[in-house]
């Protein structure tokens, strides 16, 4: 799954020829670093363990209900948006429409990919981690359509992102994927446009066709194929590689027609169509209704962009987040101390607040269990953070405004993340 050599060398994978790189020991006499000098591993990781399963234990009809009442709203803000599309650009259904599609994504699907509702939803058949939006077009189309395609993002996400977190083969390590933009010799301010342009399109741009080049290693490592010396799979594939033509994984026309294609077309342009016979029944001007429903639902492409980038993106970037050299083995104590040290959480505490966060205010929780419910990790939270506090394990619970700051912060270069010292790391293993 990710590299778990006991090195500050990262060893090549076997279905790769690239050389070995050599990490920072990290400085364990630093400040940050002095809770390691009497942190107790074991008992941290029995009362995490422990916890753990007791949320998943007390799951059940409490939490299909709060899922079907996320369910709702999404729905509620997704008729808001359709019915008031084709009456002029306005800020009701660019909110609603972007709010919509946050929503289906951070919550619904998010929850759902993971598993989240495997053992206590009635209904088997959909809300089930093999069953949701995978398998065919309908299912994509019904459950959860967007950029990304579902099977991709299941392993770019659920797999290698949350068993390898903050290392190397993290498909979403800012600090790496950023490395070309921190290196740019410009002005700060130019870097600063670079990031906000990123933020307005990350999704098609960088997330849908990364995710697509995950699900094709993730073939080629089950078939034993071997990766050229001259690819690093830890490199980003984004619209701009695709356009020049040096992707090694897939085509240009492969993204369009199998990925992004499909919903650039049923998404902005035919699910308005409807717009043009309720032009003809209400006399409005042609195409007026339709082509305002156009420029809402871009319009709204770009807020919820944003939206998803300010929930998303910031949840293991900051100079306050650490970084690893090997992988270890998942729901170890080393794992659940990871989750801790390579996560923040945000102001949480009600559906509301929740809700506008995208559910990934409980970055920490839901890190150590990813398969449990929304309202698990409503619950989780504070018992967790009194179980770090207690032990003097870092547990960062901010703004995400301000952690939009420190994100940006390690795009452009200005800081940079933490190394956790090599010495504990490999104990810990």
């Amino acid at each position: 799954m990710c590299q778990t050599k006991k090195s500050s060398t990262r060893s090549p994978s076997p279905s790769s020829t690239e050389k070995p790189m050599t990490f920072p020991e990290g400085d364990l006499s630093a400040p940050e670093n002095a809770w390691l000098k009497t942190f107790d591993l074991e008992k941290f990781t029995k009362e995490i363990a422990d916890l753990g399963k007791t949320l998943e234990k007390n799951q059940g009809p409490a939490d299909v209900a709060h899922l079907n009442k996320i369910v709702l709203w999404s729905n509620l803000c997704a008729l808001v948006g359709i019915a008031t599309m084709g009456y002029g650009v306005s800020l009701v259904p660019i909110v609603a429409l972007s709010t919509w599609t946050f929503s289906r994504w951070t919550m619904i699907a998010h929850h759902t990919c993971h598993g989240g509702y495997d053992k206590i939803h009635p209904n088997k058949g959909r809300w089930n981690r093999f069953k949701f939006a995978v398998g065919s077009f309908w299912n994509r189309l019904a459950d959860w359509f967007d950029w990304m395609m579902p099977e991709a993002w299941n392993i770019e996400h659920n797999n290698r992102h949350h068993y390898c977190l903050s290392e190397l083969d993290d498909p979403d390590l800012v600090e790496n994927n950023l490395k070309e933009i921190r290196a740019l010799d410009v002005s700060l301010p130019v870097k600063y446009l670079i990031v906000f342009l990123n933020m307005m399109t990350w999704k098609w741009a960088y997330y849908a066709p990364n995710t697509y080049k995950e699900l094709k290693l993730a073939g080629m490592r089950k078939r034993g194929e071997k990766i050229p010396s001259h690819i690093d799979p830890t490199d980003a594939l984004t619209i701009r590689v695709l356009l020049s033509g040096e992707s090694y994984f897939y085509s240009l026309w492969e993204f369009i027609s199998v990925v992004a294609g499909p919903y650039l077309l049923i998404h902005f342009f035919l699910m308005p169509l409807p717009l043009l016979l309720l032009e003809n029944y209400t006399g409005a001007v042609k195409y007026t209704m339709y082509t305002s429903a156009v420029q809402n639902l871009f319009l709204a492409e770009i807020l919820t962009n944003i939206h998803a980038f300010v929930a998303i993106v910031t949840n293991h970037a900051g100079d306050d987040m650490y970084r690893f050299r090997s992988g270890c083995k998942p729901y170890s104590g080393s794992f659940y101390l990871r989750q801790v040290l390579a996560s923040v959480d945000f102001t949480y505490g009600s559906d509301v607040i929740d809700f506008m966060h995208g559910w990934l205010n409980y970055q920490i929780e839901h890190h150590m269990w990813p398969s449990l419910s929304m309202l698990s990790y409503q619950k989780a939270a504070p018992i967790v953070k009194e179980i770090c506090e207690r032990h003097g394990v870092p547990y960062v619970h901010e703004n995400v405004f301000w952690r939009v700051h420190k994100t940006v912060e390690i795009m452009v270069g200005t800081t940079s993340m933490r190394w956790f010292p090599v010495k504990k790391e490999e104990e810990f293993l």
